[in-house]
């Protein structure tokens, strides 16, 4: 297996929301997930126990979990003014960083982003935050980026 990928949400607002990404990172192949921000509390969306089986780590503050990015990974966030997704190359090491359900990633974090990358959608909406994370983790996974 070539390169790896960690998947985590900056500040977030929803607590099942944390667990259903979490289930999905499990599933489809993520090296690690990640908080930056709100703490949680043990997720029942969560049915796999995720963090069982992958690393899970906490960070209080956005410096803080920059200062430890591993090494020649690629910061990527996913966000509604980014490149469309299917026409974008996911990097061999990539940390994907979604955004609160309610204001998104801020300007200083977007700031630090290798890429900034968003999910084309059919009507004007968008996705949930865990949907999001799937659908990137997912179309990594068809597209063989791995």
């Amino acid at each position: 297996m070539r390169g790896y990928f960690e998947i985590g949400i900056y500040n977030p607002k929803s607590e099942v929301n944390i667990g259903t990404l979490w289930r999905s990172a499990y599933i489809l192949g993520a090296s690690g997930i990640f908080t930056i921000g709100r703490r949680y509390r043990e997720q029942a969306s969560d049915t796999l126990k995720a963090t069982r089986h992958i690393p899970l780590r906490h960070f209080l503050e956005f410096d803080d979990f920059f200062e430890t990015m591993p090494k020649g990974a690629r910061l990527i966030g996913i966000e509604e003014c980014g490149k469309e997704l299917h026409s974008w190359c996911h990097p061999h090491q990539a940390v994907y960083l979604l955004g609160a359900e309610d204001y998104g990633l801020p300007q200083k974090v977007q700031d630090k982003c290798h890429s900034i990358v968003s999910i084309e959608n059919v009507r004007d909406f968008c996705y949930n935050v865990a949907t999001a994370g799937s659908i990137v983790m997912y179309d990594r996974l068809i597209r063989g980026t791995y």
